[in-house]
């Protein structure tokens, strides 16, 4: 009986641990031949003995259960790098199928008091990081499609945050990034659609080392359940949207942690105003404007803070 990502291979950064860990080694129980990312070189143990990178300890561990891995150990925010890595994954598996977008850094501070190099280092990692990966990756099935004369098999699946659904008040660059993020996956599942790729974002909710600070006031379970904030929880849902099955599931936003998966509509149009001439004024807008947001909770933004709430049952 084949697996359902047979004969694929897939990138996934990040993933020396945590939730990139996760997606690694759900892709190569589904079939997948993986390519490992994670920025990190080769260190000491605590007795002073040579130890493996991230990566290469879930490469490792990949093949050990059976599985095909290779670790790649360079930073997706660098444009030759992900072009390397994307390189990688043809040359060593002859195509690349799959694209999961996980890498990621926290800077957190309130925005007055956020320094240069913490927001540029966020977007950097973040945001860039996810673009150069999907552009080379892009540029591999564009070129897959022209020889093939029709559509190939694509699947990218990027990583938002509920911090850029709710606006997470300590964290306006990261906000921004995941933010950015959604916007990209939107843009390329347009883009690629006509060369049979699709893209599509989650917002998980997991308990890693990036996010330890995060849910520190969540106490894990001590009677033998899963976490709610088990990775475990997210990799399924990433395994599904790089399988065959997930073919019309495109340009979409999904919300997952604890056993619990959300779909995320679209903005909608709140109101409507049309100008009485043909362009506004000032007084006309405040007549307009101001009635309509006077009785408005002062909290109710564009922001959708009720996300948070969201769980299982």
């Amino acid at each position: 009986m084949s697996l359902p990502l047979d004969g694929l291979t897939a990138i996934v950064t990040g993933a020396g641990r945590g939730l990139g860990r996760a997606e690694a080694l759900e892709l190569a129980r589904l079939g997948a031949a993986v390519v490992v990312n994670d920025y990190g070189q080769p260190g000491r143990d605590g007795s002073g003995e040579a130890s493996a990178a991230p990566a290469e300890e879930v490469a490792e561990e990949i093949r050990a259960g059976g599985g095909r891995a290779v670790a790649h150990l360079g930073d997706v925010s660098d444009h030759e790098q992900a072009r390397a890595l994307v390189a990688l994954a043809v040359e060593t598996y002859g195509r690349l199928d799959i694209l999961v977008n996980n890498a990621g850094i926290l800077r957190d501070r309130m925005i007055f008091s956020m320094t240069e190099d913490e927001w540029d280092s966020v977007m950097r990692v973040h945001l860039k990081g996810h673009f150069n990966t999907t552009h080379f990756a892009a540029a591999h099935w564009r070129s897959r499609s022209k020889e093939a004369g029709g559509p190939v098999y694509g699947r990218i699946v990027n990583t938002s945050s509920e911090a850029f659904l709710a606006g997470s008040a300590g964290q306006p660059n990261y906000a921004a990034a995941k933010g950015g993020i959604v916007g990209l996956t939107t843009s390329t599942a347009l883009a690629l659609a006509k060369y049979g790729v699709t893209a599509n974002a989650i917002c998980p909710r997991a308990r890693t080392r990036m996010t330890e600070d995060v849910f520190a006031g969540f106490e894990e379970p001590q009677d033998g359940r899963l976490d709610a904030l088990a990775p475990e929880h997210v990799s399924p849902l990433v395994g599904y949207l790089a399988s065959p099955a997930a073919a019309k599931v495109n340009g979409q936003l999904l919300v997952v942690h604890g056993g619990m998966v959300a779909i995320v509509e679209r903005p909608k149009v709140a109101a409507k105003f049309d100008a009485a001439k043909e362009a506004f004024s000032f007084g006309e807008l405040d007549e307009l404007l101001s009635p309509y947001y006077e009785d408005r909770p002062p909290n109710e933004t564009f922001a959708a803070a009720e996300v948070l709430g969201l769980k299982r049952g």
